[in-house]
């Protein structure tokens, strides 16, 4: 069975049921009424309850957001002009271990679409199964490596077994959340920007139809580069473009408007700004590129989601690393958005609510919502120390060198020992391959590093 674009997919789910928001008064019945939700494509455009509808999308991330600051953050966005909130499901948050699945406090994805719901705001969905974000290994979890042979994205029994357990966890969650079912989740998106990374059409049906299995009725879509997209397009799902700040739009969408002249042309992923790298410069991009760009698509009734609107934070060990090449990321996830890291407007906030003011139908934007203040930290003194090979772990034994994931470990730092043989003349120690930085101490002292970065050995 496979789906319908812009009809969705025609199977049945056991799903949860629905926040229900029929007996509040203070959403226009017209948009939220269950009975009435739809969300389709018809000529040309993207359809709400058979109505053309632009999408204007926030993305944010709330692993990346402390709980208590979602709501917040969410209104922020309202305030911008937006009606959507776009969000990844990171899989390795979520499934630390096989089939040990955390959906609470800064997992709460069920609340967090539920926070959307009440600030009137849509949602789009993206599970993943990879969804890069500069994310730890985009979004796959460290276990699915002790299995030696495994192919990552690819149509492997172990993997898509997987997948397919994790989707099902996911749609436990928020399957009940779909706007037919009364809820925000106006769309679904299956893998993300694949071309970048192959060409595998029977890959891509295969997690199109598991998403379906577990989604049911709700439109799907596919994101790539206008330089990739046909390599996975599939016939049944929405094509989306993703491209940055001073993009040529109509050139964008050249090849997709020949293709398919009859569907709704969407960018769901319009980078306000870049990502910052360790050792590299902050990356920034001009607020009049970023308010050109949007201006013009929505001047043309093309939809889109600004990523990021609020980037946040790489908690603990989440940042991950780009490529070709090694290039980790630092722990902001500033993105040089309109709402900075720790929850403030920017210069480029109030530019870019400015541009979106000509483009609200008649409506008022919602009221700016109050700033959380930072506050001072009191100076303090460390007065204790604890020297790491003071403080070790039982250590294990073993012949050949292992990786951190044979030893059960997914993220932090591990200790390699061993014994040398006695040199009377001086010698150089070469140790090849750390991943990814190494400090290297002989007989206890200290005698260097070794960065990946710089293919040190």
């Amino acid at each position: 069975m496979t789906c319908i674009a812009g009809l969705s997919c025609l199977l049945s789910t056991k799903t949860q049921a629905a926040t229900s928001v029929a007996n509040r008064t203070d959403v226009p019945s017209e948009v939220w009424s269950p009975k009435q939700s739809n969300f389709s494509t018809g000529n040309g455009t993207f359809l709400l309850n058979g109505k053309p509808f632009v999408v204007k999308a926030a993305e944010l991330h709330y692993p990346r957001i402390l709980k208590p600051y979602w709501d917040q953050r969410i209104k922020l966005c309202k305030a911008l002009g937006m009606n959507t909130i776009c969000l990844y499901v990171f899989w390795n948050a979520h499934e630390p271990h096989p089939r040990e699945f955390d959906f609470t406090g800064q997992n709460d994805l069920a609340e967090f679409c539920r926070l959307c719901q009440q600030n009137d705001m849509y949602v789009i969905l993206c599970p993943g199964p990879y969804v890069c974000a500069e994310w730890e290994m985009g979004g796959l979890p460290w276990w699915l490596l002790k299995k030696k042979d495994i192919r990552l994205r690819e149509s492997d029994p172990y993997f898509i077994e997987r997948v397919s357990i994790f989707q099902k966890a996911v749609a436990e969650q928020v399957a009940g959340m779909t706007i037919g079912n009364g809820g925000p989740i106006i769309m679904v998106q299956v893998e993300n920007e694949y071309g970048t990374y192959g060409g595998d059409k029977g890959y891509i049906s295969q997690i199109r139809d598991i998403v379906c299995a577990n989604f049911g009725d709700v439109t799907l879509f596919q994101c790539d580069w206008a330089s990739n997209f046909t390599r996975n397009g599939l016939d049944d799902l929405i094509w989306t473009m993703n491209f940055g700040t001073g993009a040529n739009i109509d050139q964008q969408f050249a090849k997709l408007k020949e293709l398919r002249p009859d569907s709704p042309l969407m960018c769901s992923e319009f980078w306000s700004g870049w990502f910052d790298k360790w050792g590299a410069n902050h990356e920034t991009r001009p607020a009049t590129d970023m308010i050109a760009g949007i201006d013009e698509m929505l001047s043309k009734n093309i939809s889109f989601s600004l990523y990021m609107t609020h980037g946040g934070t790489n908690w603990g060990h989440w940042a991950g690393a780009n490529s070709p090449g090694f290039a980790p990321d630092v722990t902001s996830y500033d993105y040089d958005a309109p709402i900075s890291e720790s929850g403030q407007t920017t210069p480029k906030y109030w530019e870019l609510r400015k541009a979106l003011a000509k483009y609200m139908n008649g409506e008022k934007q919602a009221k700016v919502p109050a700033l959380i203040k930072p506050i001072r930290v009191p100076a303090f003194e460390f007065a204790e120390m604890a020297p790491l090979f003071d403080n070790l772990p039982t250590a294990k034994h073993d012949k050949d060198i292992r990786t951190m994931e044979e030893y059960d470990q997914g993220f932090g730092s591990i200790l390699y020992r061993t014994t040398l043989p006695e040199l009377k003349a001086p010698a150089t120690l070469t140790v090849n391959d750390a991943h990814d930085y190494a400090q290297i101490f002989v007989d206890g002292k200290y005698i260097g590093k070794l960065d990946r970065r710089n293919g040190e050995k």
